[in-house]
């Protein structure tokens, strides 16, 4: 699984990656998560506001922070979707 954070590295992209690695630890579940910080490139998944995420070229969300328990959910749908189809 690859996670990418899009966005400049304001405070909400950086909060973003903490959860993100916070909720990836908890769940042990091994993924890579790479910062996307180049305009064009985020603008290319459609995002017009940062943080942006998304999970195996799947953007999904932008603008916000989600909560933990949001991220957990959809990391746990993202697993389930790639593992079971």
């Amino acid at each position: 699984m690859i996670i990418k954070i899009l966005g400049t590295g304001c405070a909400n992209c950086k909060r973003l990656k903490r959860l993100t690695l916070d909720v990836l630890k908890e769940m042990k579940v091994d993924a890579q998560v790479v910062e996307v910080t180049d305009i064009p490139a985020i603008m290319s998944y459609g995002v017009n506001a940062t943080p942006g995420l998304v999970i195996d070229e799947k953007l999904i969300g932008y603008g916000g922070v989600p909560s933990k328990m949001q991220l957990k959910q959809i990391i746990g749908r993202s697993i389930a979707r790639s593992c079971c189809g």
